[in-house]
């Protein structure tokens, strides 16, 4: 028999559950909001899709997608970050 520790989140300084913002980066000429609201409705139940923003960059070939959600855990951040990170449209996830 293995003495495995409960998985916990004290390898980070966030305490959860807490508000925290994603943010995805992507060509504008994509659907780059949608891919991220997609994937935050799988990990994020209750997700508020009015509290996404969006900003075009400066020269109007980029945009950034921002959500605040309500995390639950640092596993729960971790999905969707790799999920975003592994979208082929998504250029950046902060």
């Amino acid at each position: 028999m293995t003495n495995q520790q409960p998985q916990t989140d004290a390898e980070t300084l966030l305490e959860f559950p807490c508000t925290f913002p994603i943010k995805a980066m992507g060509a504008a000429d994509t659907d780059i909001e949608a891919v991220v609201l997609d994937i935050l409705h799988r990990h994020a139940p209750g997700f508020d899709p009015d509290a996404v923003t969006t900003r075009a960059s400066r020269g109007g070939k980029w945009i950034s997608v921002t959500a605040r959600i309500r995390a639950q855990s640092k596993p729960q951040l971790d999905a969707i970050y790799r999920e975003l990170s592994a979208h082929e449209l998504v250029v950046y996830a902060l």
